[in-house]
């Protein structure tokens, strides 16, 4: 039997025991002289308190409100008449706003009942059974939930941890907690110092597809981009709904999933969202596709050079891109730091399909040193000259991309093993929730991303490009500019010999 002289701190609803402050143990004397002060302190102390539970919890302060107040002091008809009023007040306000009801009124409803009815009653149970209490002198101590915000499809459970306590013990235990509260997965953010948040899954946001944006009227000119617009490039949704947007300036972008993960459809979500600026040639894009032309041939009118093999005129390509990188920085050399808008020259865009192919299968030993050598320098050189890669890979081993590190954007989608989830998006991901092996198979685009700025990866899912999509897109980007639209940026750029053998197809041209 348990001993009774055993204290848990907190209690298995969270309330946590007094305990009388060190003045309490001063002289008579001074307690007397200080009354006035503690009164109103203590008053003070109150009212913060109750302010910030009621702000916490409406719904169950508006309980307490008629239940104490109004029905004691003014009659329980004058109460049971407010709680009409007040209903049909929520009547209209859902009748008529609906999504702000939702979310304000049904969402804190929600949130109070499962902190209620999920979380309190065996928070400290759970915490025992995972082996996440702390006991010191017979004296329990067990991690404290701050709070809790019910999403519908996740609960965000905040959490104090106790001193001396790491949050990898909580990832240890993610999987026991989601099964623990009844959620399908469980994953565990870091939140600030000794403050984490569990995001416990009920179900998944990205279950559907999103369809592309509109395209802007091709009457509509460019010359209010910026540079901060290739900094925030839409591509998807985020499983919170906020937009994906994707870093194009000062940055590569490596896109690893096995076959039907939908590794496309990010990059046709980048082409998608950069449309008017390849219509307006503020951005140039060279693409490679070693098989055959079957993925990136489809749309060759976005395409300024493109290589459908993984030979010799795909190396000529990579060492063209290389020796503009070079020629960029010597021409920026003592006038800017990087690569702006008004620099005269475009953002140049790498695609490379099937990386692998050009690095890594290459039986000519010759073409894959010079392969590898002229996309170390882009990839090590041409951020800030306006040069951007984005890679597409099956097999993220080292073996494979020795240089995978100089990617700072990396997208895992569905991959096969769990190990190449922790390859792609770094040590430790995979703990921390970043299941990109469990992707279903049935939800193409689905992906983690992970920024080398963040210590959180994110679950997104890219745009859902059609076929015809993809027909549109090319006939607004090679459709003849107006002439304000010509008009509204010039760039000057550098000739360069054409690939002898095949003809890189040029943009515009037919394939």
């Amino acid at each position: 039997m348990p001993e009774r002289s055993r204290w848990i701190d907190p209690a298995p609803l969270e309330v946590s025991r007094p305990r009388l402050p060190w003045w309490t143990h001063s002289p008579r004397w001074a307690l007397v002289l200080a009354v006035p002060f503690l009164a109103v302190g203590l008053v003070v102390w109150l009212s913060v308190v109750v302010l910030r539970k009621a702000a916490r919890y409406p719904v169950v302060a508006f309980v307490v409100l008629v239940l104490v107040v109004v029905g004691p002091l003014w009659g329980w008809t004058v109460a049971l008449i407010l709680g009409a009023v007040l209903a049909l007040v929520l009547v209209g306000w859902w009748w008529r706003f609906r999504r702000s009801f939702v979310r304000l009124v049904l969402g804190e409803v929600r949130t109070e009942w499962r902190r209620l009815t999920v979380y309190a009653p065996v928070w400290h149970r759970t915490m025992r059974f995972c082996h996440l209490e702390r006991t010191v002198e017979r004296k329990t101590h067990v991690p404290t939930f701050v709070r809790v915000r019910a999403d519908g499809w996740r609960d965000r459970v905040t959490v104090t941890l106790l001193h001396g306590q790491a949050p990898g013990e909580f990832e240890a235990c993610a999987e026991a907690l989601a099964h623990s509260f009844g959620a399908r997965s469980c994953r565990v953010r870091v939140n600030g110092p000794r403050r984490i948040v569990l995001d416990l899954l009920h179900g998944d946001p990205l279950a559907w597809p999103t369809a592309t944006p509109a395209l802007p009227n091709t009457t509509e000119t460019t010359a209010g981009f910026t540079t901060r617009d290739l900094q925030r490039v839409p591509v998807g949704v985020t499983e919170t709904g906020r937009p994906w947007l994707l870093r194009l300036i000062g940055s590569h972008i490596l896109a690893v999933g096995a076959t039907g993960a939908g590794k496309a459809s990010v990059v046709w979500s980048l082409l998608w969202s950069l449309a008017p600026l390849l219509r307006s040639g503020l951005v140039r894009v060279y693409g490679i596709d070693p098989k055959g032309g079957m993925e990136l041939g489809k749309v060759p009118g976005l395409f300024h050079r493109l290589v459908f093999d993984n030979g010799l005129e795909a190396v000529e390509l990579l060492e063209d891109v290389a020796n503009e990188v070079k020629q960029r920085a010597e021409s920026f050399r003592g006038t800017r730091r990087g690569w702006s808008v008004d620099c005269g020259q475009p953002f140049l865009l790498l695609i490379v399909d099937e990386l692998a192919d050009v690095v890594a299968y290459q039986t000519d030993r010759k073409l894959k040193e010079r392969a590898n050598s002229a996309l170390q320098t882009i990839t090590s050189q041409g951020r800030a000259p306006g040069v951007c890669v984005i890679g597409e890979l099956q097999d993220p081993r080292k073996e494979v991309l020795s240089f995978r590190h100089l990617f700072p954007t990396r997208v895992a989608l569905r991959v096969d093993e769990p190990g190449q989830v922790d390859m792609v998006l770094g040590d430790g991901v995979r703990e921390r929730g970043a299941a990109a092996h469990e992707i279903s198979e049935a939800t193409p685009g689905v992906a983690w991303v992970k920024y080398t700025d963040r210590r959180e990866p994110v679950r997104v899912r890219a745009f859902h490009v059609t076929d015809t999509d993809l027909d549109r897109l090319v006939d607004y980007v090679t459709e003849p500019a107006s002439a304000e639209d010509a008009s509204a940026i010039v760039h000057a750029f550098p000739t360069r010999p054409e690939i002898t053998g095949s003809e890189p197809v040029m943009r515009g041209e037919a394939a």
